[in-house]
């Protein structure tokens, strides 16, 4: 079956990706370790999300979203850093890249990061077993059902005015990585792909903002900054607004041309 020997070879494609990015961050050789095991952590996610009921899966998603979780506020960390240090802000900067180095070590002691490390290395033999013992006859019209109804999700929500901003994001997001990690069932072109990648960074961009207004409540050193991220935050918005709208009009576009392929 073609579709599970691509799905055993993406998982250990990962696996490297994760291991890789787990080892520089222990040697502590760059600042972008964290980032590329998100991503990593991610398209993992991407993969397992249509099967989560497959093959004794979820305990492997589930490690998967517990790490995500787990790293997610330590890359947040990073990232106001740069911003910090970007904005001239050095001393507010090195304030929070000194609790980095704690927050690493409990990432790679973590048991988040154990567990997730052991189901990968037994899952791709159970998802064997379940091919040998017939339970993965339809798994490629499954999974695309499941895809599809993502990028129906996505639609729908991108024509409902006010659709909150922060969901839409996700959606976004989870759309993107599904068609990256299986194009062949989704059926989204490059272009498609690309207006995706375009657009959840544009709302990443106010999403950032907007979550680091919040955090001058909690960090009054960061107060300083509230005029210079608020004006940010609104010019973000209104950016990823246009994009919002070029993405729709591309979509609907393009569902069109899935359903009458020969009309242009």
């Amino acid at each position: 079956m073609k579709l599970v020997d691509s799905l055993i070879a993406s998982l250990f494609e990962l696996q490297i990706n994760l291991l890789h990015a787990r080892l520089r961050l222990e040697a502590n050789t760059d600042d972008e370790a964290l980032h590329d095991l998100r991503i990593a952590l991610q398209r993992l996610r991407s993969l397992l999300a249509p099967l989560r009921r497959v093959a004794d899966l979820p305990p492997l998603y589930t490690a998967a979203a517990a790490l995500g979780a787990l790293t997610a506020p330590v890359r947040d960390l990073e990232v106001l850093a740069a911003e910090l240090e970007s904005n001239g802000y050095t001393e507010l900067a090195s304030r929070r890249r000194a609790l980095l180095a704690e927050r690493y070590a409990a990432i790679l002691d973590s048991r988040e990061l154990e567990r997730l490390q052991a189901f990968l290395d037994i899952w791709p033999g159970e998802l064997r077993d379940a091919q040998r013992a017939g339970e993965l006859r339809r798994l490629d019209s499954l999974i695309e059902r499941r895809l599809h109804k993502q990028l129906t999700r996505l639609l729908q929500a991108l024509a409902t005015p006010g659709y909150d901003r922060h969901r839409l994001r996700l959606l976004v997001k989870r759309v993107r990585y599904a068609g990256e990690a299986y194009p062949q069932l989704i059926g989204l072109p490059k272009r498609s792909l690309g207006e995706l990648k375009t657009t959840q960074s544009a709302l990443g961009d106010w999403h950032d903002h907007f979550q680091w207004c919040l955090r001058i409540d909690q960090e009054s050193d960061l107060q300083p900054l509230r005029t210079l991220w608020q004006t940010r935050m609104d010019d973000a918005l209104v950016q990823a607004e246009k994009q919002l709208q070029r993405l729709a009009r591309h979509l609907r576009k393009q569902a069109r041309r899935d359903k009458h392929p020969d009309a242009g």
